[in-house]
């Protein structure tokens, strides 16, 4: 694996968790969003990740038809899906969108559940930034060994 290619990892990885910590923050945001512009409550969106397709250049080929383990080429967000789960019912009578009975349809989002989600997105970031440094830090020691 060359020096470029572990950077592009690391890189791939920072632009995932950085979209991750974005979904998780509009879920924070909108936890208390009974109306959208469809008319219901918001949503709660989750960012799939999936490994970034092996290249289709002629090293890889060759690789392949060698049969020799392919080295993957990071990570991506394939797309952002709402969950399916239930809204929450919330007896509040005064509420503009409560129903006949004074229940109102809350968002399925769960703020715990998001801070965790955050916590987790955090330390994956950190940890790319880490290998990221690592990376570069071995690319400078190399360069001091030709001098």
């Amino acid at each position: 694996m060359s020096i470029f290619k572990s950077l592009n990892v690391s890189a791939t990885g920072l632009t995932a968790e950085r979209l991750r910590m974005d979904v998780i923050s509009k879920n924070i945001a909108n936890a208390n969003t009974t109306r959208t512009l469809a008319g219901t409550p918001y949503r709660r969106q989750m960012a799939v990740f999936k490994e970034q397709g092996p290249e289709n250049n002629f090293a890889s080929i060759l690789a392949k038809a060698k049969g020799e383990k392919l080295i993957g080429n990071g990570v991506e967000v394939s797309e952002i899906v709402e969950d399916q789960s239930d809204f929450k019912r919330v007896y509040n009578p005064g509420h503009p969108d409560a129903d006949d009975e004074g229940y109102v349809l809350m968002p399925n989002v769960d703020v715990v559940t998001e801070m965790i989600n955050m916590m987790s997105a955090s330390r994956s970031y950190e940890a790319n930034v880490t290998a990221l440094n690592t990376s570069k830090s071995m690319a400078m020691k190399a360069l001091e060994i030709g001098r």
